[in-house]
């Protein structure tokens, strides 16, 4: 019998390349995606079975693990990849939005990984949650998006203590630059941010230039989805996982490098990168 591979966040970017290659593998994957057109998309794809699941919506977890379970398919691992990004100055960005940020990309999935770790438990499967180099190095302007990857990280982490002898592996994948959707959905806020307060044109628009700027190059630049759902294969299915993967340009020497530099340093470096400093 086929194992199964719960995938959120799977409409595009990275969530469909690992539903793609897992199905290709021999996997029979549960592909979460929040509308009707991303599940017809998705169901043509042999092997994958699309899934109404809203990360953030209670009954739809629910619903989802009932679904795989009522498959009688082990399962294999859980792939957290939803996520949304939301830019902008702490200073202005409303506290509503800063929460939307955290359900998704923190308390959504920690709802997912309860909802499927009995199932998890009884088949010694794994955890693989996608963060990002964010969740290591905060940069400006993003963070939101950051803070929510450092929470995710260090539930990660300690997931990884707490089930330790269970069976099941915990693994977190950091993607650098990736060509996907998400930043592209994340631009659009920049006017909207700006007519609620006048003041971030002010302070901040030449720095939301740069980055809407910077943003546009990494995509340009960005590895193909596919490379990051070659390591989630790996991380589900190697004998001896690593706890963390970094992937591609420069989560690597990103995380190595920055990480180890004095602050002052490390915040002058991070800004003059993303072109807000001479």
């Amino acid at each position: 019998m086929k194992e199964a591979v719960l995938v959120t966040g799977a409409s595009t970017g990275i969530g469909y390349a690992v539903s793609a290659l897992l199905a290709s593998e021999g996997f029979t994957v549960f592909a979460g995606v929040r509308n009707a057109a991303d599940s017809h998309r998705l169901d043509a794809i042999p092997g994958v079975v699309p899934l109404q699941l809203d990360v953030t919506d209670t009954e739809q977890i629910r619903e989802a693990a009932q679904v795989v379970r009522q498959s009688g398919k082990r399962l294999r691992g859980v792939v957290n990849n939803a996520g949304i990004a939301v830019p902008g100055p702490l200073e202005f960005l409303p506290v509503d939005e800063l929460r939307r940020q955290f359900e998704v990309n923190f308390f959504g999935t920690i709802g997912v990984t309860q909802a499927f770790l009995p199932a998890l438990r009884d088949s010694k499967g794994r955890i693989v949650f996608i963060s990002s180099v964010s969740g290591q190095i905060a940069s400006a302007f993003v963070g939101a998006y950051s803070s929510s990857k450092f929470a995710l990280e260090a539930a990660a982490d300690v997931l990884r203590m707490e089930l330790r002898g269970s069976g099941v592996g915990v693994s977190v994948v950091q993607p650098g630059n990736v060509d996907t959707p998400i930043w592209n959905k994340g631009r659009g806020q920049k006017d909207s941010l700006i007519a609620r307060a006048p003041q971030v044109r002010d302070y901040y628009e030449k720095h939301l230039n740069a980055l809407a700027s910077l943003s546009e190059s990494q995509k340009r630049s960005g590895i193909d989805p596919i490379v990051v759902a070659r390591v989630v294969l790996h991380a589900l299915t190697a004998k001896k996982p690593r706890a963390r993967y970094p992937v591609g340009s420069p989560a690597g020497w990103m995380r190595r490098i920055f990480t180890a530099l004095p602050e002052h340093v490390r915040d002058r470096a991070l800004m003059r990168r993303m072109g807000f400093e001479e």
